[in-house]
């Protein structure tokens, strides 16, 4: 098929990377750079590839720098579909293959409302998980951390050093960890007063 002379040919660069040290959802990066692209910046998911679309002219630290928001700007819009007990369940055999080897195979796994002091409880004799309601809108990775938290206690009780070696291989342990925490230390903070009206 001949080319439309009218289109101009756009210069593409292409390069695959591994996830930011950060430890982002997606098994891979591909940054896409364009000469027509002048100042924006885009990303989307392809399966477990997440592309993002940068200017040609743009340092090596500005991609860095944008690929990290782009990340966390998906992250985010994806934290807001709110997972089922179906889906739920369907995520922990997913995490259990990747990070532990289809080893741990829950019997149920479903939200809970009567969960105010843990994130999420695990019952290995009955190869059940509950995951507290307040995980709900939090980002994936957030939530995939506490499942496969709960995933590790049916292999291995208790949290001793091979507990946390399971969790190892979770990239995005610390990071998640760390919200978490956040998310604790914010509860406990005294209420701001809102701005008095004049």
């Amino acid at each position: 098929m001949p080319a439309d002379p009218s289109h101009r040919a756009m210069k593409t660069q292409r390069s695959t990377t591994g996830p930011p040290s950060g430890g982002h959802v997606a098994s891979a990066v591909e940054v896409r750079r364009s000469s027509r692209r002048r100042r924006t910046v885009s990303a989307y998911r392809e399966g477990d590839r997440t592309v993002v679309l940068i200017p040609a002219r743009m340092s090596e630290a500005e991609e860095k720098r944008w690929v990290g928001l782009m990340l966390d700007k998906l992250a985010a819009q994806e934290s807001k579909r709110v997972l089922g007990d179906a889906e739920l369940s369907e995520r922990a055999a997913h995490l259990s293959t990747q990070y532990l080897e289809g080893r741990a195979r829950p019997r149920s796994v479903r939200w809970v409302t009567n969960q105010n002091t843990r994130w999420g409880s695990c019952t290995p004799a009955e190869g059940s998980i509950r995951l507290s309601h307040r995980l709900q809108g939090m980002p994936e990775y957030v939530v995939d951390y506490v499942l496969l938290h709960e995933l590790a206690h049916l292999l291995v009780p208790g949290h001793g050093p091979r507990f946390w070696s399971l969790l190892e291989t979770y990239p995005r342990t610390e990071r998640a960890r760390g919200y978490l925490e956040g998310v604790v230390a914010a509860d406990r903070l005294p209420q701001l007063p809102g701005a008095r009206e004049e």
